[in-house]
Formats: structure tokens, sequence, C-alpha cells
């Protein structure tokens, strides 16, 4: 008995001192969430409920219902086994339909216009939407567009005393800001989870075409998606979309869009009911250490190779070249090829950006105006190998396009970087049309080959060396 009351107070100790470790981090934020709250012996503790209060009523829950064909059973079609189960004639001439309901949430950005904000996959394929106030009442909402990219969709609802959430500045958060995610989790209703900023700028997930989460241990389950994720202050900083959940639960690794990316999709399918996206006309892919040194980059080891230059691109009327390694974007820098393709990728048709890249060794600058959309891959090569071309079978190509790999034999070193098909355009930055020029440049080689590679609609660097 002895243990538990000795429990019992440390557990009453250490509430206490997170509750005054909050208290005092949201003075120190300047934040307005943490007012004075008493407890029935007169003393002050810190409470979110103050903030929640004001933004509680601008979540909201979403019901999805979708109409789905169900497939029959191929042994139907045969008329003695319908005679022998009894199964109607007219059953069978009717087609046989399901309606599933689907829960997610969502966050009221416009109280004056009814302009909810939650995710494209809340929503995906739905006949029809209801959202759900936190004061009960229920509207059918009407899809203004969707940004599956992002995984951005924008709703509308025709109702009055709604209340909205005010938009933070995503820009500025840092990790270990506090946050608060409120949703819908599991079909519960609204639910309130807390917990801080894990990372920023998390790419690389393979869960929707732009990626640049902010990751929170703040508990983001299943039906918190489109549900709110604000700062201590009850700003909108991010949207919640996804968790990392190997077991199916929450285990303190969740993800959510920033609210600045956010915007850039909700903005145009405002606008115009979709979003217009501007490209380049690049083919890109990783700077990798043997990419570096081959275009002799020196110290920088991370940024974004053109492989291809699109014909007639805003890319070839501002004058950049493949093999220009692209460090910055107007004056951000870029570590990877999915950050220059987000950095484009999230601007409008008719934006001007500045390009800050590398053409061997030294700085320059592009000036380049974003055109219309063009789907384009990025390349991703295997390892770097030890060996040139023992084990591959080259032949000219037609009308003198290159040199085509033939065959690659299982044991070659190349394997990994080669393939049957390969279209070899350029070796060491010269162009070949053939096997004999290939050669030539070949036996000049000493010990390293920078080969630039056409595999079907993809254009990429491939360096050997040995």
């Amino acid at each position: 008995m002895t243990n538990m009351l000795l429990s019992l107070r440390a557990s009453r100790q250490k509430l206490l001192r997170v509750l005054i470790f909050c208290f005092l981090a949201g003075l120190a934020q300047g934040s307005l969430a943490f007012f004075p709250q008493q407890d029935g012996n007169g003393r002050e503790l810190p409470s979110l409920a103050p903030m929640l209060k004001t933004v509680n009523p601008a979540v909201v829950n979403i019901s999805t219902y979708t109409t789905q064909t169900i497939r029959q059973n191929p042994l139907l079609n045969d008329p003695f086994f319908r005679r022998f189960f009894n199964v109607p004639e007219q059953q069978m001439q009717r087609p046989q339909q399901r309606r599933t309901q689907a829960a997610g949430s969502g966050v009221i950005i416009d109280a004056k216009k009814g302009i909810v904000l939650t995710n494209h996959h809340v929503i995906n394929g739905a006949d029809e939407i209801t959202v759900s106030m936190e004061d009960g009442r229920n509207f059918t909402a009407t899809l203004v567009g969707s940004d599956p990219d992002v995984d951005i969709a924008v709703l509308k609802i025709d109702a009055k005393n709604l209340h909205s959430v005010k938009l933070a500045d995503s820009d500025k958060l840092e990790v270990g800001d506090y946050v608060v995610a409120i949703g819908n989790p599991f079909g519960l209703g609204q639910t309130v989870t807390t917990g801080i900023v894990s990372a920023l700028g998390r790419t690389g997930l393979g869960i929707e075409g732009y990626e640049n989460f902010i990751q929170t241990d703040a508990s983001i389950n299943p039906g918190n998606s489109g549900g709110a994720l604000v700062n201590l202050r009850g700003e909108l900083i991010g949207v919640n979309t996804a968790i990392l959940a190997p077991a199916g639960g929450n285990v303190g690794i969740g993800f959510a869009i920033p609210i600045n990316m956010a915007k850039v999709s909700i903005d145009q399918i405002l606008e115009h009911g979709e979003v217009r996206r501007g490209q380049l006309g690049v083919v890109i892919q990783d700077l990798t250490p043997e990419l570096a040194d081959a275009f002799k980059v020196g110290k920088h080891q991370r940024g974004a190779v053109i492989a291809e230059v699109q014909s007639g691109s805003a890319a070839e009327q501002a004058g950049l070249q493949a093999g220009d390694v692209v460090v910055e974007v107007d004056g951000k820098d870029i570590l990877s090829s999915a950050q220059l393709r987000n950095a484009v990728g999230l601007k409008r048709v008719g934006d001007r950006i500045i390009v800050t890249a590398l053409r061997e060794g030294k700085r320059k600058e592009f000036r380049a105006e974003l055109a219309e959309m063009v789907t384009l891959p990025v390349a991703t090569v295997g390892e770097a190998t030890s060996e040139l071309l023992k084990g591959v079978t080259l032949r000219d190509a037609e009308n003198g396009q290159g040199v085509l790999v033939t065959e690659v034999a299982n044991t070659a070193e190349a394997a990994g970087k080669l393939a049957q098909g390969d279209l070899i355009v350029s070796v060491n930055q010269r162009r070949v049309a053939d096997v004999k020029e290939f050669s030539e440049v070949l036996s000049a080689s000493k010990g390293r080959l920078l080969l630039r590679v056409v595999r079907g609609q993809l254009a990429l660097w491939v360096v050997l060396q040995s």
C-alpha cells in the first residue's frame, strides 16, 4: 500500500513538472494557448482548453459514401449452375451494387465562403460527402477541386455561423516546436493529441507525388486524415495525412502536409478548379559522389543533375544544359532531385525562378519562366561499379543516333548500371554517333567513363570506373 501511494505521488509530481514546463514553453513562444486553470485546491495549472475552444469548432468530421459494383461469380453465368442453386434470372439481369461508407477529417479555412480543406484520399471516388460540425449540424459538401499529387482537396458547404482556423507560416516551423493534432480517429469523434515537430522536409516516402512532410509524434491514427495540425496559438500549420504504422497503429511517426505547400494548391483550385503546375522541362537525377567527381563540382556533393533538357522548354530557353548540377532555386538549397521537383512543381505556370547550377565547377545563374506541366520521370541508377564494359555487347544504333547496348552479361560489373536496350549517346561529355566513335573516346579514357544514356523515355548519367 505504501509503495502504491509513493507511486501515485511520484506520478502527480511528474505530471506537475510537465505542465509547468509546457506553461513556460508557451510563455517563451508568446503563446495565448496556456491560460491558467485552477485545480480543486485553487492552484493555477496550464491548459490547452482555451485554445481548443477556438479551434475545435473549425475541425469537422467528413463521411463519404461510395457506390461500388460487385463482380458476379463467373459460375453464375452457367444456366445449369443457376438452376441448380435456384438463382432467379431477374437477379442476374440487375447489376449488383454495394454502398460503402468511410470517415475522415477536415478543417474550415474560410468561414464566410464555407471552404473546407481535407485530403484527396479522404474523398476520392465518393458519390456523396457529408460534413459534420462539432455542434451536431450536418451539411452535404460540394467538391471544388483536388490535387492528388499533394493529397489536398477543397470542399464547399452552404452554412452560416461557421468558425475557421487562421493559417500560420509553416516555413517558420522548427524541430521541437509544440503541435496539436485534431481529427476523427477510428470514427470515434473529435479527438485531440499533442506532440512536437520531430522533423521537417521529409521526402522519399512514396506516399504522394510531391513530398515535404512535417513529421510529428502527435498521435495521428486512421481517420485523422485531413484533420488539423496546429501550433500553440491555434494556427493551422499542417494537414494530417499519413502515419508510419508497421503494426497497423500509431507508433509516434505521423506526417502532415505543410500549410504553405497546401496553400499553393488551394489558391489554384479556388481560382481555376484545378492545379496548373509549371514545368522547367528537364529530366533529373540525384548527384552521387561518382557524378560529383565526374562533373568536377568540388565540395558540392548534394544536388540534382540534369540528364536531359527538352527541346523548346523553359530550361532550354534559360540556357540550362545536360550535365548542369542544380544546387539552388530562388536562393534555397537543392540537395536532391526530389527537392528540385518540389521547388518547381509547386509553382504556377508563368512563374519566374532563378536556378543556380554548377557547370564545370563554376556557379551560374539562369532565369526561367515556367511553362505548362508535362510529367517527366526522375532517373535513378544503381551503385557504382569497379570495371568498365567487360561483358557488355554494343552495336551501332540506327541513323547514327549512338551506341545500342544489346546484351549485358549477368557476371558483368556494368550489369548494375547498364541494361539491354540502353542507348549511349555521349561518353565523357563527347557525343558519339556509332561504335567507332565510341571506341575512339574509350581508348583515350583513363579509368572512368561518364556515359549519357537514354533508357526508354528516361535520360540519365551513368559513371563506370575501374
